[in-house]
Order: C-alpha cells, then structure tokens, then sequence
C-alpha cells in the first residue's frame, strides 16, 4: 500500500506474542541448532528494527503494530539475559548483530533493546498520536510492575531523555573560560557511561574498542578529538594535579571504590588506545587542542606525554635556523607543522605544569641538547634555544 517500505522490518511476519527460545528438552542436536539457526535470524532483524524506528516510517504504526515492536524489545532482552553467561552463544549473538548494514551493534545492546526503542520512538515525531499515547502507557505502566529490570529501564530511560534534552538547549558562551563547556562535558560523561555499561556487560576489550572506535570515527574529527579529551579530563577530576602514571590511573577512585576506579583505568585505556593507535590521528590531536589542555592531560597520562614529547621533537626536528632572519622557519612548508614560537609555547605550558611533567620536559630538552653537540650559543641547536626561552 505504502509502496516497497513496511512498518517494521523483519523478514517473516512478526508474531503477536514472544517467540519460544530453544529450549533444553530439545531431544537432538540437530534440531537445536536449527532453532539457535531460528533465533540468530530474528536477532539479524534489530538494526533494521532500530534503524526504522528512528525514520518517518513509524507514521504508518498502529497501536497493535507498536505492541508487536516492544514485544520483539523484550524478547531481545530476555536473549540477552538467558545467554549473558554462556561465552559461545553470546558471541554467536554478537556476530549476528555486527553483520549487519547498520551501524554496528553488540551483544550487550540486547539487554538494552526495550530502553533504545523506547526512546527512538520518543524522539520521533512522526510517531502516531494514538501509538504515542499507548507507548508511554507502556513506559509508565509496564507489565509485571515490581518484579524483573523494567523499574530500572524505565529510570535510565528518562535520564538519557533528559540528557538529551539537555544537548538540544541552544549553547551559551561561558562566563569563565576555566573548564570544558557544558554541553561537551555532557556528552564526554554519556560516553564513559556507556563504557561502563559495556564493561558491567561484560563485553570483551576488543569489542569495546571497536565500539568507541565506530563511534568516535563517525564524528566529524575537531569534535571527536575534543570529546577525547573532555572523557580523559573528566576522569581526572578531583584527582589532584601529580601525574597519574600509566593509563590504568590510581589504585583507587576520588570516592574510595576500587572497583570504580578500575573502570576509570578501563575507560581511559580504550580512549588512549585509539589515540595512540594512529600517528597521524594523533598529530591532528595535537594540532586541535590548545597548548594548556595538552599540558593538562599530558600531566595526568604518562602514555600521553610521552607520545606528545616525541611529536613535539618530531616538529622541532623540521625547524632551521635563517641567519638573515635571525629566527628558526620552517624547512617544509607544505607540511603540517608548527612554528618556532607554537613550539616554544607548547613546550612552555608543560613546564609550567606539574613538577613531575616540567622535569620530564626540560630533561627530555637537555637530552636533545646534548645529541646536537651540547652547544648553548643561539642559533646552533633549536634545543639549545628553547632551554634557554623556556
């Protein structure tokens, strides 16, 4: 009627109720594996129900066919919850969400389903009056009220929809210029929330990294580089100033909990991990953030500051001396490298950080000083020359 687009998107005809899951009294293997064969197809069909739930289609939903989308939500959910403690299911379950056309999925997303349709469907305003009103019944009544996760689902959900809210209100200039804004500090929580919530999961390292890999490539770079960095400062705040050491961070989080900060340390890993991973993502890093950001988490991950002296030598190294000018230049110009003085800045704001930091900085200096022959006149070692300004 609609032309080659249907309501939603399973292949077979969605059935009224939940589906059976393969059960143990199954009397052969063979027929196990074809109902395990049954409900990897069914869990194929969650990005499409996902993805159309967001788009205009949802205009064409009745009540009934609502019923039939959350009925779905939560049979995903009680996959997620009957195979959470077999590895070899809950991989196969993962596999089947990562091989779809749609931005990927895991198998953590299963135990979410009810809450992410939920709120695609709030936010979508070509939902029907008639399946809106019956939604939020659903949300503020659910069935079996008291017992099971919904009370909790229902909680997250209104919070994500106030985070969202949140996000949409129209961005103020600062009063002070101390701090990430608002809205980036926002949404940098919501993100090492989410990392938490794959962890809690118990998803696996690599599966998490190539979440936070997927997601932050999707972002245009500028604004990925500083939510980066907006989830590592977060992580250090009310940490005090020292230097933390390695990514792992504290034996123990601003709150006493161990267990907290373990995760901190996981979180902060993974951003690290897909920082670092790539030298040219890196240097574009560097080039976006400001001199004294940089200094503040090189001050706070060794990891970083050690990566970050090592770009900052790398310029340097571009750098020549023009006695007609009197000045360092650079010796390529159609490459993307900083200036004497951006170098000489950069290297300020780090030994004006903490005392660790500006002693790793001028020892670091004085070791390239020294390569270039330990000379101390101007104009001989750029090394030589920024020991001296700085």
């Amino acid at each position: 009627r609609h032309g080659s687009a249907r309501p939603l998107p399973p292949a077979r005809p969605l059935p009224p109720a939940r589906p059976r899951l393969p059960g143990r009294s199954r009397s052969t293997l063979q027929r196990q594996g074809c109902a395990m064969e049954a409900v990897l197809g069914q869990v194929e069909q969650l990005p499409a129900l996902l993805a159309v739930s967001r788009s205009a289609l949802v205009r064409y939903w009745d009540s009934l066919t609502l019923d039939r989308a959350l009925e779905w939500a939560r049979y995903f959910q009680h996959l997620h919850d009957r195979f959470r403690a077999r590895p070899r299911l809950r991989e196969a379950l993962g596999r089947a969400l990562g091989s779809q056309p749609y931005p990927p999925l895991s198998f953590p997303t299963l135990g979410r389903c009810p809450q992410l349709l939920g709120l695609a469907l709030l936010e979508n305003r070509a939902l029907p009056p008639a399946a809106c009103h019956r939604l939020l019944r659903s949300l503020l009544q659910p069935a079996g009220a008291g017992s099971g996760p919904e009370p909790r689902g229902l909680e997250l959900l209104a919070r994500r929809k106030a985070a969202a809210c949140l996000l949409a209100l129209p961005r103020r200039p600062p009063a002070r210029p101390a701090g990430p804004e608002a809205r980036l500090q926002a949404e940098a929580e919501l993100l090492l929330s989410r990392l938490r919530e794959e962890r809690q999961e118990g998803g696996e390292a690599a599966g998490q990294r190539r979440w936070l890999g997927s997601v932050l490539e999707r972002l245009p770079q500028p604004r990925a580089f500083q939510l980066v960095a907006a989830a590592l400062a977060v992580l250090k705040q009310g940490r005090g100033t020292e230097h933390a050491g390695d990514a792992d961070g504290d034996a123990s989080s601003p709150d006493g909990n161990p267990e907290s900060a373990a995760g901190d340390g996981c979180a902060a890993g993974l951003l690290l991990s897909w920082l670092l991973g790539n030298q040219e993502r890196f240097s574009a890093f560097c080039l976006c953030l400001s001199c004294s950001r940089l200094a503040f988490l090189a001050g706070h991950y060794s990891q970083l500051s050690s990566s970050y002296l090592d770009l900052l030598t790398c310029w340097g190294s571009h750098l020549h001396y023009d006695p007609l000018q009197g000045r360092w230049v650079k010796s390529c110009l159609d490459k993307v490298e900083v200036s004497w003085e951006q170098l000489k800045e950069r290297f300020s704001c780090l030994c004006q950080g903490s005392a660790l930091l500006k002693e790793q900085t001028q020892a670091a200096l004085k070791l390239l000083r020294t390569r270039d022959g330990d000379f101390k006149v101007c104009g001989l070692s750029v090394w030589a020359d920024l020991l001296m300004e700085v």
